[in-house]
């Protein structure tokens, strides 16, 4: 009993995290930016595309045939185009953070000043040579 005890404790523990709470909430904006994503490959890329290549035809008939196969191409190129929509969005957030989080270059600090023993035996030098 007190080992399952242990392991929700734990479980608990680990679920407290902040690191596991913005993850979560990644997850959840990452769904919904994905259907945001989606909708641009499907309802504005690809019939772009399609105008561009056979007159408007659907994506999905986009196959090849191969004895009893089908080889959904347009399928595939559409969920490239989702990988590549994403790897952008996600290239972008990430460079705009670094961004943000840079820091900035500090100035160099000041020499440090003179000991006192330094500036005594620098006014004796000079003093030396005043005489000489």
């Amino acid at each position: 009993m007190s080992k399952t005890k242990g392991f929700i404790a734990e479980f608990k523990q680990f679920i407290a995290r902040g690191n596991v709470l913005d993850m979560a909430v990644g997850v959840i904006v990452g769904g919904a930016f994905k259907s945001i994503a989606d909708s641009l490959t499907n309802d504005i890329l690809m019939p772009l595309l399609l105008l561009l290549t056979n007159g408007g035809a659907d994506l999905s008939a986009w196959n090849i045939h191969m004895g009893g196969s089908v080889l959904g191409i347009g399928n595939f190129v559409s969920a490239v185009l989702n990988f590549l929509i994403m790897a952008f969005a996600v290239f972008c957030l990430v460079k705009a953070v670094n961004r943000f989080h840079r820091k900035k270059e500090a100035a160099p600090p000041p020499p440090p000043q003179p000991s006192k023993e330094e500036v005594l035996l620098t006014e004796i030098r000079d003093l030396l040579k005043e005489r000489t």
